[in-house]
């Protein structure tokens, strides 16, 4: 029975994911469930190599880390971010002849 809700939860994260949708909160359920598969104590039911569990926890964070995409629907939904790097001030001290 926990093994069917893991997998239907891990669906759902997937498919959250997929469409861009609660783009933080599918990470981060994703990332627990890859971490809790991939530890020694976990329940001997779930039959995953600890390796690809891993794997899914690390990418799960690196998606968590970069944020939903342009096309998402959190993009649609918050509006998309722009990162504006200013221009450097110029001074004279940096000059040095």
């Amino acid at each position: 029975m926990f093994t069917l809700f893991l997998a239907t939860l891990s669906v759902i994260c997937g498919l959250l994911l997929l469409a861009g949708l609660f783009n933080q909160l599918a990470c981060g359920v994703a990332a627990l469930i890859g971490i809790g598969a991939a530890l020694p104590l976990h329940l001997p039911l779930l039959a995953v190599p600890w390796t690809s569990a891993l794997l899914t926890a690390v990418i799960a964070i690196a998606v968590l880390c970069l944020g939903p995409g342009a096309y998402s629907l959190d993009a649609r939904r918050h509006g998309r971010r722009e990162i504006i790097i200013p221009a450097r001030p110029s001074s004279s001290d940096d000059n040095p002849i």
